[in-house]
């Protein structure tokens, strides 16, 4: 398993187009490729007349945003089948009708790559980009996937992040070049990073943490609203 090459983002010339190009091209990870292009094969029965994406999927969203949300990975049926960060699924209807409560996107859903989603002052990205078995990506996967979100933290002018689940808080102290004790996860749990910006944290938007009512609306927009009203003071 080999990363992906990918342009050096303090190049003039290096641009979000050309990581979205590298992410889609992708096939550095044999258990990952072959996981996706199987469930973009067999498909679930909702969706048998759809074709899916089945490839690697790039970040979303506002190239000049403030606020940087990272998830896990795409889901098998929905980002897997649309081709755009939780797009599709009942994870992408609790994010998408958040940030739109919280004024960083025009409309509450986000059903299909062309259904007209706009986000200002956000960009979505994950780091993992395949849709992997069980959601549980090995530790080679998501080392392999580094150079997308590096490149992404470096080409995005973003002030906060906000992680979605823990795997997403480890993430982002690891790719900020976080030493030392790691600050602990939890609900509107903040750190500030190591260059002074902000990590906010937020459970994940999965159905577990929704259907349970471990995560409520008013629990995810705060975080946004916070994240909002960090950024706009700065």
């Amino acid at each position: 398993m080999r990363p992906p090459t990918l342009p050096d983002p303090d190049l003039p010339d290096a641009d979000l187009e050309e990581v979205t190009r590298a992410v889609i091209g992708c096939r550095a990870c044999p258990r990952l490729v072959a996981w996706r292009e199987e469930v973009a094969a067999t498909k679930r029965a909702a969706y048998a007349d759809e074709t899916y994406w089945g490839r690697a999927v790039p970040g979303f969203g506002d190239p000049d945003a403030g606020v940087l949300v990272l998830g896990l990975a795409p889901a098998a049926h929905g980002a897997n089948r649309t081709g755009r960060m939780f797009t599709g699924d009942r994870s992408g209807d609790w994010l998408y009708a958040s940030l739109y409560r919280t004024g960083f996107a025009n409309q509450p859903t986000s059903r299909s790559i062309d259904d007209g989603l706009v986000l200002s002052g956000a960009w979505i990205t994950a780091p993992v980009r395949c849709a992997p078995p069980e959601n549980k990506p090995t530790t080679d996967e998501r080392d392999a996937c580094a150079p997308f979100l590096d490149a992404e933290l470096d080409l995005v002018p973003w002030r906060v992040i906000v992680a979605l689940g823990a795997f997403a808080w480890a993430g982002a102290l690891r790719h900020t070049g976080w030493a030392g004790r790691k600050p602990r996860f939890g609900h509107g749990a903040e750190a500030v990073l190591p260059d002074g910006r902000t990590l906010l944290g937020s459970y994940h938007v999965s159905q577990h943490n929704t259907f349970t009512g471990r995560l409520t609306e008013p629990m995810l927009d705060a975080v946004f609203l916070r994240a909002r009203s960090m950024t706009a003071t700065r």
